[in-house]
């Protein structure tokens, strides 16, 4: 593309207000502003796709964290993938296709040092924000290596039809786990984990008790669980785990939007006569696995021994409600917006 069809201006979403529970649509506007060309150093590149996951949730609160929050009235940021429309930075021509985190916007000017390149040939550019990118990896490192995963594990996956934790179920069962069970929030995704993705068993987290599905399911208990949600789910974890069993803390999406204190887990104690291990994770951690995560999955995709889905909103001015639907629910696997 030549520079000169590049527009002035481009579309970024902005944080309005911060998010009281649940975010609304009118926590978050949409904007037009200046496309700025690149300095020494820079790309500017138009986004192909854009990532919404569960953890912006957290940024969009005036907390600390491992990540800083959103500012009000300024633009968002989270994973994208692209295409250069403008270079000047050495290595990086025109047409190359990137992965960086600028999202939530149309056009994003950033320093080359920042992206990274990827192979549209090697799998489309959308799964380099899924099963080729952060949620993936955070999959393979956070069963594999936060977990200790061995073959043999029973392993119970909360949120299992989301970006993570199908990838968890389908990874755990290429590497031999004896079972894996799932959690999830409508029939029509339970019947996706026990078909396409291979689960032994899944159960509607709606449907009753979690404790009491998850010891139907796993009657000899668990090894291993991934944890997604918190809350409920991880009190019935902790219950059902067996002795030295472990747990990757992952995510805890039942608590983004409560205004209270979470209700549990209350069983907590269980975990010293059970010699519990809960070990928390973040995917920036585990870099130093990329290689051999990206060679595997790729490999697992092209022989089609491992299933992978998107749910894909077309438009950035749709970013908001997609992630808002990502937050009830709505997609099975990984949401992304194109662009």
């Amino acid at each position: 593309m030549a520079e000169q069809t590049i527009p002035t201006t481009g579309r970024e979403w902005h944080l309005a207000a911060r998010p009281v529970g649940r975010p609304v649509p009118s926590d978050f506007a949409l904007v037009e502003a200046p496309v700025r060309q690149p300095g020494p150093g820079e790309i500017l590149v138009r986004n192909a796709y854009l990532s919404v996951d569960p953890y912006m949730r957290g940024r969009m609160n005036d907390v600390k964290s491992y990540v800083p929050p959103f500012a009000i009235g300024a633009p968002m940021d989270g994973g994208a993938v692209g295409y250069v429309v403008a270079s000047a930075a050495e290595g990086f021509e025109v047409g190359d296709a990137v992965l960086h985190g600028l999202g939530w916007r149309e056009y994003a000017t950033l320093p080359a040092a920042q992206s990274v390149k990827v192979d549209p040939d090697l799998a489309p550019l959308s799964y380099y924000l899924g099963v080729l990118g952060m949620p993936g990896l955070t999959a393979y490192a956070g069963l594999l290596e936060v977990a200790s995963f061995k073959e043999g594990d029973t392993v119970f996956v909360s949120g299992a039809a989301g970006a993570v934790g199908s990838l968890v179920g389908q990874i755990a069962r290429l590497k031999g786990a004896a079972r894996v069970i799932g959690s999830a929030g409508s029939a029509e995704k339970v019947a996706t984990l026990t078909g396409p993705y291979g689960f032994d068993a899944a159960f509607n987290y709606k449907d009753g008790p979690v404790a009491e599905q998850l010891a139907a399911a796993a009657p000899e208990g668990i090894d291993v669980y991934f944890d997604n949600v918190g809350g409920d789910h991880l009190e019935a974890a902790i219950g059902a785990l067996n002795p030295h069993g472990r747990v990757t803390l992952c995510g805890a999406i039942a608590q983004y939007n409560e205004t209270s204190a979470p209700a549990g887990p209350r069983n907590l104690a269980l975990a010293i006569g059970k010699r519990l291990n809960l070990r928390g994770m973040l995917v920036r951690d585990h870099a130093a696995l990329q290689p051999r995560f990206v060679a595997e999955v790729a490999g697992w995709l092209k022989d089609g021994s491992l299933r992978y889905d998107e749910t894909v909103v077309k438009g950035v001015e749709n970013t908001a409600e997609a992630f808002l639907g990502l937050l009830r629910g709505d997609n099975t696997g990984k949401m992304v917006v194109e662009l």
